[in-house]
């Protein structure tokens, strides 16, 4: 592999799928709920293979974003110092570069979709490029990820029903606090360092009462969630809904604070819990 190809995936977290596919899931949760009320699986499958791509496309532009502006606090992590801009070994310009390009791409795909989506996803970009600043200014970048990570959820809705509904919007707000709960775990792997040089996040904030913090959004966010499908047909396939809340308080049996290894385990079992959200409403649609 030659290394400006290992440096790209390397920046762009390819080989780490679980970033794209934790943006995805909301996407396909969203595109799901629309398919309830309009059953066309040609454009739903369309949409879902367009937001799929765009996932893998923001999540790799947003990394390299956060990576450059993370460049000096990353060279004092022992996790990031040896990432491509923060070692040195990936330049700059040729970084931005690949944003570019990527956003490019990215762009591409959004305007496949009517004008209200494109409008929120250009909107989006608001989020996606002031979260790497958030850790320096408040304790509470994890949310901020919340509001970025989650608002595919809402233009899925949109390129499909063209129109914002309450359902979609009760969705949202609770893939918020489930964002809340996983990127708080995700975080306890630098809490510690991060803390010395200054960083911020939900992670510190909430050290000494960890397990109630995050047990309370993971509570929060699956009252909503519940609050969601109930609003649906209710079948046999409630049971996906309860694995999903399941999967998040096994994470918090999981987790050990001083323990990265276990925090990263803990944080990794979110792409199960997507599956089975997505699942949930996917099935209670067909």
């Amino acid at each position: 592999m030659s290394s400006h190809l290992k440096n790209f995936i390397d920046v762009t977290r390819l080989n780490k799928p679980i970033g794209y596919f934790l943006l995805f899931w909301p996407c396909a949760c969203g595109l799901s709920l629309a398919y309830y009320f309009d059953k066309d699986i040609n454009i739903f499958l369309f949409h879902l293979t367009l937001f799929f791509l765009g996932s893998i496309l923001m999540r790799s532009a947003g990394c390299i974003v956060n990576d450059i502006v993370d460049e000096k606090i990353d060279k004092k992590v022992s996790r990031t110092k040896k990432r491509p801009i923060a070692s040195g070994s990936l330049d700059k310009k040729l970084a931005w570069l690949y944003v570019l390009i990527l956003c490019l791409l990215a762009f591409i795909i959004l305007i496949q979709f009517n004008f209200l989506t494109i409008c929120l996803g250009i909107f989006s970009m608001v989020f996606a490029f002031s979260y790497p600043f958030m850790k320096r200014f408040t304790y509470w970048p994890q949310l901020f990820l919340g509001f970025t990570f989650n608002w595919g959820s809402v233009m899925a809705w949109t390129s499909i029903m063209n129109d914002i509904d309450y359902l979609p919007i009760i969705f949202y707000i609770g893939a918020i606090f489930w964002t809340l709960g996983y990127d708080t775990i995700y975080g306890l792997q630098d809490a510690s360092e991060d803390e010395i040089i200054g960083v911020k996040s939900t992670a510190i904030k909430f050290k000494k009462n960890l397990t109630l913090f995050v047990t309370s959004c993971y509570f929060i966010s699956s009252i909503l969630m519940t609050y969601v499908i109930i609003n649906l047909e209710i079948n046999y396939f409630f049971i996906f809904l309860i694995l999903f809340m399941f999967s998040l308080f096994y994470q918090i049996k999981v987790i050990k604070p001083k323990k990265s290894y276990d925090c990263l385990k803990a944080f990794k079992l979110n792409n199960y819990s997507g599956l089975f959200l997505f699942l949930s409403i996917f099935l209670l649609s067909s």
